[in-house]
């Protein structure tokens, strides 16, 4: 993984994915007793930032890998992003999923002309069901995180928000990711140690699914007890990424944790506010803004709202803590 990769996926990205805002709100910077700003990847195609990923992987393929198809396992927003980027490319993709995902991810990537196939995460490997039937059908495999294409595609993240805050004249910021497998945090912290090496990437996770913080901390890779049970399905994965985890080790500050709570807080905040939908998941880096102000340091954090793919009743909970 280098700086080269992910503006060659920048180029191939240009003209397909959109450049996301960065959002700020004065009520928010109270809350959090310094300036945020909300790098708005909710806003992205498919409602997150794995559209950039996808489509990184996709169009770097070969023309006789373009023919045969894709597959990949997720629990929705890679889903999503795989799949729009696969049929704009004309190209099959079956996608594994879990059976306990969003009932709206689900829908949708299959509304996106995707094959899904369900799983039990609890009992069965979504890794070895991909393999298998990649294996069978001649199929290439695009992970969800370790994967160097989907990397450098999470990366042009970071460099647009290299340009956003220095135009605004921010240099210098801990910038919180949600984080799961660490492909999006790992390709920010890569692009920002090139264009804003004045910036610190900060992992976000929820409480009991800190596998990137319990790995950052002992500086080795550690493994979750469990692998469901949370709301924050988007950054729910068994450990870091074999490629990932050493770039997060050179450039990323410790890992934050936060809770269901948070999140719930965070996503009712991001709407009353910024006028956005947050996935709990994709809140939490908003939470550790908000609530952790303890864990920054410096007068700005920059949180990324990773994805808005909600169900309406887990959305209508988040709106009932404001009351």
């Amino acid at each position: 993984m280098n700086i080269d990769m992910i503006r060659a996926a920048a180029d191939r990205l240009a003209g397909h994915a959109r450049w996301t805002p960065i959002l700020t709100s004065p009520f928010l910077d109270d809350i959090a007793g310094r300036r945020v700003f909300v790098k708005a990847e909710c806003l992205q195609h498919t409602g997150s930032f794995k559209f950039r990923g996808g489509w990184s992987a996709i169009s770097a393929l070969t023309d006789n890998a373009l023919k045969a198809g894709v597959i990949a396992f997720s629990s929705g927003n890679h889903a999503q992003g795989i799949a729009l980027a696969a049929r704009e490319h004309g190209v099959p993709a079956i996608i594994v999923m879990p059976s306990d995902a969003p009932a709206l991810k689900i829908e949708n990537t299959k509304a996106l002309g995707a094959e899904v196939v369900l799983y039990d995460r609890a009992t069965e490997s979504r890794e070895e069901i991909g393999a298998a039937l990649a294996e069978q059908r001649g199929l290439t495999l695009v992970k969800p995180f370790d994967e160097p294409q989907v990397i450098a595609g999470q990366g042009t993240c970071g460099l647009e928000i290299a340009e956003d805050m220095n135009a605004l004249g921010v240099t210098q910021a801990d910038v919180a990711v949600c984080c799961g497998g660490g492909g999006l945090t790992s390709g920010i912290a890569l692009a920002l140690a090139a264009d804003a090496p004045e910036m610190r990437v900060r992992p976000v996770e929820p409480e009991g699914f800190d596998d990137v913080t319990r790995s950052l901390k002992s500086g080795r890779i550690e493994r979750n007890e469990r692998l469901s049970g949370s709301l924050c399905d988007a950054i729910i994965t068994p450990q870091p990424g074999e490629i990932t985890f050493p770039i997060m080790q050179a450039h990323c500050g410790p890992g934050i944790v936060v809770s269901e709570d948070e999140c719930l807080r965070a996503m009712a905040h991001g709407f009353e506010r910024l006028k956005i939908v947050i996935e709990p998941g994709g809140a939490a880096a908003l939470a550790a803004a908000l609530f952790h102000p303890d864990a920054f340091e410096g007068d700005a954090v920059i949180a990324v709202a990773t994805g808005g793919n909600v169900d309406a009743a887990i959305f209508a909970k988040a709106l009932e803590t404001l009351s």
